[in-house]
């Protein structure tokens, strides 16, 4: 996951770059084309078949996703890429409140440690968000935050698909599928931009990385605990921070480098607590998992 992270960081570079040479539905059409046309090229070199008897769960995962992954290159081209990072890796929280959520309706024991220390890194994510944006730029955030609420129905069939024993890479294809599809059809409205040298080299740092992230991702999510998984996404908001600094003269106040503090070090704490006591079990996540599936 931390790899993961560390892809989607650059990726997230990438597509702040190619913000300026070509519209998001054509990012997505061309992050998972590049993504579609490798997985097809290396299940043609292990001569392995594509076939799934879970249609639907994928193709819940890819409209979920790519809706998604529109909303976070949208917000990436117009806010601090460390704020659109961590807006849309708001649904780590979503995923541990979901379990949480569900061990309570069963009456199930929570660890305590564990619910705080996911309360304390929203109070973190709020730290970061709230000197990042003003008022006119609060339709940006919320199309944030909703990357992140359809990110987490997305990993939740990520985990289902491991789970019943997919392969990572059909799973990503799958998903490059769908966004090919979903992006050409948006590119087909919005138009398609002329190339340039810069921004054909864009768009393939998008697609290599996208694919090397989600590759990372599906493997995380497909054999770890939910919710160790879960937290250690945010360290793709310090990897964001660091490169928004560096690479765009982002700048962060005090008071967001203190949010980020707090939520490495709540996300390191959860993942230690989740380690030791394991998540809340396989009830939880089945009964979350057909609510997501409507």
């Amino acid at each position: 996951m931390v790899a993961a992270a560390f892809f989607f960081s650059i990726m997230g570079a990438c597509v702040k770059w190619a913000g300026g040479y070509y519209e998001v539905a054509e990012i997505v059409f061309y992050r998972s084309l590049i993504g579609a046309v490798l997985l097809y090229a290396f299940v043609a070199w292990r001569k392995t078949s594509l076939a799934t008897p879970l249609a639907k769960t994928h193709l819940l995962r890819g409209v979920a996703g790519t809706t998604a992954l529109a909303l976070w290159f949208y917000t990436t081209t117009l806010l601090p890429l460390g704020t659109a990072m961590t807006l849309s890796y708001a649904s780590s929280l979503y995923v541990a409140a979901a379990v949480i959520g569900g061990a309570l309706r069963r009456h199930a024991r929570v660890d305590a440690r564990l619910a705080a220390a996911v309360i304390v890194g929203f109070i973190g994510v709020l730290l970061v968000l709230q000197p990042s944006f003003s008022r006119d730029q609060i339709v940006v955030a919320l199309a944030g935050l909703l990357s992140g609420m359809l990110a987490a129905v997305a990993y939740w069939n990520v985990r289902k698909l491991g789970r019943l024993g997919e392969p990572e890479w059909r799973t990503v294809f799958y998903f490059s599928l769908t966004g090919t599809v979903l992006g050409l059809a948006g590119s087909l409205i919005s138009g398609f931009s002329t190339h340039t040298t810069t921004g054909a080299l864009l768009l393939i740092g998008v697609g290599v990385f996208a694919l090397l992230a989600q590759l990372s991702m599906t493997r995380a999510y497909g054999k770890g605990h939910t919710l160790l998984v879960a937290n250690l996404q945010y360290s793709a908001i310090v990897f964001a921070s660091i490169f928004g600094v560096l690479l765009f003269g982002d700048r962060i106040p005090v008071i967001g480098w203190i949010g980020i503090a707090i939520i490495v070090f709540s996300g390191a704490a959860a993942s230690t607590f989740a380690a030791r006591r394991g998540t809340p079990g396989a009830a939880e996540v089945s009964e979350i998992e057909p609510a997501a599936e409507k």
